[in-house]
């Protein structure tokens, strides 16, 4: 039976990977006179995925890593302008509020008499801290839980420092590489949301091998329901 719900933070309780794209987009207007947008995409990525040792995951790493990239393809050709504009935007993405994803705050309101709920999100701590104030989504967690990385070594030691066994743990999120299946691997339950922007990083190609994990719904809403169908397992 499922005692504790937990709950990634960005895009699956508010709005965030948007921000990120629209970055890509002001990176590949600005160096759009040095290479084609598809390439400045593909070497953005790469040159996040090579920085998440170091800098780890959020707006201020996704912030070095464009700046890196803009230096290196324009051949150290960009200037203050075009780095002034790209830290400017990266201001604006810290001062977005917390845009609540459509049924989070309804849902939660429904679960919270039966279920103990915490957020388990990754991300610069500062800035995820500010988001969960400005969500007013406070009072209805228990805890919150921000690490540098999610695998299952890491939700392995938030469950035993919780004093959670697997079996009664059901993570929520948007990302499979991140919140569902890490945790389907130390025999606790997930449910996939889908959000319409995904992190090209976060993407798992062969799904097929892991489908009978988890649920997959096509909003939080549909969360009450998947809770009923476990009672009944």
């Amino acid at each position: 039976m499922i005692r504790w719900i937990a709950f990634d933070a960005d895009d699956t309780l508010w709005e965030n990977e948007k921000y990120y794209h629209d970055g890509q987009t002001l990176l590949a207007q600005l160096l759009a006179p040095y290479q084609p947008a598809e390439v400045v995409e593909e070497e953005l990525l790469k040159t996040e995925t090579s920085n998440l040792s170091w800098y780890g995951y959020g707006i201020k790493a996704f912030g070095l890593s464009m700046i890196e990239t803009a230096i290196r393809l324009s051949n150290g050709a960009v200037g203050s302008a075009e780095i002034n504009a790209l830290i400017r935007h990266l201001r604006s993405m810290l001062e977005q509020p917390a845009d609540l994803l459509p049924g989070v705050l309804e849902t939660l309101q429904l679960l919270q008499t039966d279920y103990r709920m915490m957020v388990i999100t990754k991300g610069d701590l500062l800035d995820q801290e500010r988001k969960l104030s400005n969500s007013r989504l406070e009072d209805f967690f228990e805890a919150y839980e921000v690490v540098s990385d999610k695998h299952d070594d890491i939700y392995a030691k938030l469950l035993k420092r919780h004093t959670i066994e697997p079996r009664e743990f059901l993570m929520v999120g948007n990302s499979l590489r991140s919140d569902i299946l890490p945790v389907v691997k130390i025999g606790g339950h997930g449910v996939y949301v889908p959000h319409r922007f995904t992190w090209a990083h976060e993407v798992v190609t062969d799904t097929n091998s892991h489908a009978d994990g988890y649920f997959q719904v096509d909003s939080i809403t549909e969360l009450p329901l998947i809770l009923e169908t476990l009672k009944h397992q």
